[in-house]
């Protein structure tokens, strides 16, 4: 696919609202994107801390509350291409349960994903959907091989890798194609230099980092 002229929409968390880059408008991956591939425009929905499902109690902070499922309806219907990326907040401190294969609400992780695709491709129907998982991540003592430590976490909580696998199911039903940044990105938090060079702090990454993700995206985004 050919990206010169298009407008992408990029619905995320603080990786996509550029959390751990300094030079934002230069180096943030959309940004990367938009200047690179002379796009024609780049609509960032991007905001720290939210998760693709619902929370069932609410948040210290509120603003961690606005669920993908919820500002989905906000994303502009003149984007060419929707770019989803997200998954990292509902591994490490989602409180909704996972749910299962078959759900259709935004109640469960399973929920929301199947929820996200399909109003996408309801609503998108003539558009390039496209979906990002979560990537590797090394963040204050959490690595992501088993489930978060987090207080709020269910007992049915699951290492990241999972989150990966149910994003990637629900995408095969829908025909969405889907990165597989946890396998595919390139950079492990887990090894001392990939964290130093590439990340912030084990989970958001530098400007390096998102030169990195703007690099696969647009390799992944011309292949289809």
């Amino acid at each position: 696919m050919k990206l010169e002229g298009k407008k992408i929409a990029f619905l995320g968390d603080s990786i996509t609202e550029g959390v751990g880059v300094k030079n934002v408008e230069k180096n943030r991956y959309d940004n990367v994107l938009k200047r690179e591939c002379n796009l024609d425009k780049v609509y960032n929905y991007g905001i720290g801390g939210t998760r693709i499902a619902h929370q069932q109690k609410p948040s210290e902070k509120p603003r961690h509350d606005l669920c993908f499922c919820g500002r989905v309806y906000n994303v502009f219907k003149d984007a060419d291409i929707v770019v989803v990326y997200g998954g990292i907040n509902d591994y490490l401190h989602g409180d909704a349960p996972i749910g299962q294969f078959g759900d259709k609400t935004p109640a469960t992780f399973y929920g929301g994903v199947w929820f996200l695709m399909n109003y996408l491709k309801t609503n998108f129907a003539d558009k390039t959907i496209a979906f990002l998982t979560p990537a590797r991540l090394n963040y204050y003592g959490i690595d992501g091989s088993k489930p978060s430590n987090r207080e709020q976490k269910r007992e049915d909580a699951l290492p990241v890798i999972e989150y990966v696998k149910i994003i990637k199911q629900t995408a095969k039903v829908f025909d969405i194609p889907t990165f597989d940044m946890y396998e595919n990105l390139g950079i492990d938090p887990t090894v001392l230099s990939d964290k130093e060079t590439y990340t912030s702090d084990g989970l958001h990454f530098n400007d390096a980092g998102h030169k990195i993700i703007a690099k696969k995206l647009r390799e992944f985004l011309e292949s289809l």
